[in-house]
């Protein structure tokens, strides 16, 4: 399993568009159902800050780059976002899912 986690922060005044935009992008995934990827976007107390989570399977390739307001989004944090984000992949010790 590949694991890889995504830390961003926003300019303030791109908050509502950067929400609209995850609600769209969500959906597309949802709709297109992607097999073997998990992909979660979490906002830290400040408002200002996200973490995006990508897990994929073992052997799946990303999926998310075939869909369109995937790549309007990520084309779309070249100007929502202070600065690069910050990028680690993680190595899985153990998972447990109910």
């Amino acid at each position: 399993m590949t694991v890889l986690m995504v830390r961003s922060t926003v300019k303030p005044e791109f908050t509502a568009e950067l929400e609209d935009a995850l609600g769209k992008m969500f959906t597309a995934i949802e709709n297109a159902g992607p097999a073997g990827v998990r992909y979660a976007s979490y906002r830290l107390p400040d408002g200002v800050t996200y973490v995006a989570q990508l897990e994929l399977a073992d052997g799946v390739e990303n999926p998310l780059p075939a869909i369109q307001e995937f790549r309007d989004f990520q084309a779309s944090l070249k100007d929502w976002l202070t600065g690069p984000p910050t990028v680690e992949h993680f190595e899985v010790r153990g998972s447990y899912s109910a």
